[in-house]
């Protein structure tokens, strides 16, 4: 199944919604200019409506020499994809450009599982932080899935997350970008989509790209707030849609074996 993260929420009613659709991992954001930041109180009362939260286990072990960074990717996925089936949804919370320290003192204090790096962090940041870690990559216009893999650095962040290169934004703007060379990405290693996702066309986007899982903000709003009917209609749409891509294999494999 596609990994569903609903982001940015900011009330009760939005954490209620992500849970009862059946969302794997809710985004909290502390980044500083962010209209969607919560403060560390304000996520600590939020996550009192999730189930009990324990100590996030560690997700990969360092590859020996030698290894594709695919391998890598595959085995950190895998162990998300094991605590998800422990409990769900699992906790994230977004920085960017923040101290590792701070990072680290939120993520203590809030109960965080996951930690997501959205700024301009080099990969090897992803060690100072004492939780797994989302690496967000933003794909430029000129962009290939070449030049996203070059910068990608195995051993560093547990995830990586493709989403939309827009000047002067850190992402959650609701723009899409070239989904070829999403896929691309997505052919090589495990990754999330984001940029641009809506009720309307992640079917379209998870068909074409085949995500290990998609990223949703700003498509899930209205009036600049979380709607608990988009946020539904949104899960709902990932769900079909893996239910048909999974028929369409089983179809597949009967004709190959007719």
């Amino acid at each position: 199944m596609t990994v569903i993260k609903i982001c940015g929420v900011t009330a009760p009613e939005h954490v209620d919604a992500a849970q009862q659709a059946g969302a794997d991992i809710i985004g909290l954001m502390f980044v500083e200019s962010s209209r969607r930041r919560v403060t560390v109180e304000r996520a600590r009362r939020l996550v009192e409506l999730l189930p009990v939260r324990h100590a996030p286990p560690l997700l990969a072990l360092p590859l020996p020499a030698g290894h594709l960074a695919a391998l890598w990717f595959e085995r950190c996925a895998a162990a998300l994809e094991g605590l998800l089936a422990e409990r769900r949804p699992l906790l994230a919370g977004v920085f960017a450009d923040q101290p590792p320290a701070l990072v680290n003192s939120i993520a203590d204090a809030v109960g965080l599982d996951l930690v997501q790096l959205s700024g301009h962090e080099r990969w090897e940041d992803s060690l100072r932080i004492r939780r797994p870690v989302v690496k967000a990559e933003r794909v430029g216009a000129n962009d290939t899935a070449t030049t996203v893999l070059d910068r990608v650095e195995a051993g560093t962040a547990s995830l990586l997350l493709l989403d939309a290169g827009v000047p002067g934004q850190l992402g959650g703007t609701g723009v899409a970008f070239d989904w070829e060379a999403g896929r691309g990405v997505a052919q090589a290693l495990p990754c999330m989509l984001a940029g641009g996702l809506s009720p309307e066309n992640v079917r379209h986007a998870i068909s074409h790209v085949r995500p290990w899982g998609v990223d949703v903000s700003s498509g899930v709003e209205s009036g600049g707030a979380k709607d608990p009917a988009k946020i539904r209609a949104f899960v709902a749409a990932v769900r079909a849609t893996d239910a048909s891509l999974a028929g369409a294999r089983v179809k597949r494999g009967k004709e190959e074996r007719a």
